[in-house]
């Protein structure tokens, strides 16, 4: 695949990217070659107040710059999430942070003086994983981002696929479970209330009575399988025993919930993203299996893991900030 810039800025252009999130916000500013001169992050507070977190951090790093650095960075970006309306520019709901109906508008373009885009933080990271990453040469490939929730992108015959207003793809409020918890988006048994990092982690201290605070513990536990020098409650092996069934569990949740985007799209390539993409093959491979198992009539997409980890935020951040438009 061939991306030429639409409105893109060149080589000598410096960009601004801020990606928040849930609990915070992180923003850097970069050159063309993805060398990083200026970083910060800040947690992200409750509701609209977000906003004004956002502006001063950017302040912070545009101050720590040269005045010929200054001179230098043409464009910001700033990603949002939840349900972002980018041809209004709108915030329009975020449980996580707890606006609705944000007007955006020019407050950051003026704030700062250089055009500032705004985008769905998934949608970016998704985009940037499928055109510079992981995609590698697939024209249609499923990106998966899972971390607290499970939100992804889509892109088929070379073309990036978008919700009505520019959503991503909600795979983790795809209803696997009738009988399952209930999720906060009102629905039961969502692939978010098994297969999220939260919900393995909560999974994980339901089954034995440890508080878990990561998912990445469970996967750590099945990591230490058959070694017997850890004796807590019983040894080794019951913790494994739970942690195996915890992440069972997620992966065929995960994996009932992409059946119906893989038999509707039949993308090549499936790319896991976000933080419990860290788990790397743990988490891959029982997936690879899972499908494989699933499908029949069409043939099981590739599974591997994101190029730009927990990185693919503020990576898609300063990508779309440089070429302006996601294609």
């Amino acid at each position: 695949m061939n991306l030429q810039p639409v409105i893109g800025l060149g080589p000598q252009a410096l960009v601004l990217g801020l990606d928040v999130g849930g609990t915070t916000i992180k923003a850097e500013i970069s050159d063309a070659a993805g060398a990083v001169l200026a970083a910060g992050d800040v947690a992200t507070p409750r509701g609209p107040a977000a906003f004004d977190a956002m502006l001063t951090l950017g302040d912070a790093l545009l101050d720590k710059l040269s005045e010929s650095e200054r001179a230098r960075v043409e464009r910001a970006a700033v990603l949002l999430p939840g349900v972002v309306d980018t041809a209004n520019s709108i915030a329009v709901f975020s449980a996580n942070v707890g606006w609705r109906d944000i007007e955006v508008g020019s407050r950051f373009t003026e704030r700062w003086a250089m055009p500032v885009v705004i985008e769905h933080d998934v949608a970016a990271a998704g985009w940037a994983e499928w055109r510079f990453g992981a995609g590698g040469d697939r024209d249609s490939v499923c990106v998966v981002i899972i971390g607290t929730g499970i939100s992804g992108t889509l892109s088929v015959g070379g073309r990036f696929v978008r919700g009505g207003i520019g959503q991503a793809g909600e795979y983790g409020h795809i209803a696997v479970r009738p009988d399952g918890l209930p999720c906060p988006c009102g629905n039961t048994g969502c692939v978010e209330t098994v297969a999220s990092a939260a919900a393995i982690a909560r999974a994980y201290t339901r089954r034995t009575g440890i508080e878990c605070d990561s998912a990445a513990m469970v996967f750590e536990r099945l990591a230490d399988a058959g070694d017997d020098t850890d004796v807590r409650d019983g040894g080794t092996r019951a913790y494994d025993e739970h942690a195996r069934a915890v992440v069972d569990d997620a992966v065929d949740a995960l994996a009932d919930g992409l059946l119906g985007v893989i038999h509707a799209a039949c993308p090549e390539r499936i790319v896991l993203g976000g933080g419990l993409a860290g788990a790397g093959e743990a988490l891959a491979q029982p997936l690879r299996d899972a499908l494989a198992a699933r499908l029949r009539v069409v043939p099981a997409p590739e599974v591997v893991l994101g190029a730009f980890g927990a990185r693919a935020g503020l990576t898609g951040a300063a990508l779309f900030a440089r070429y302006g438009v996601l294609a």
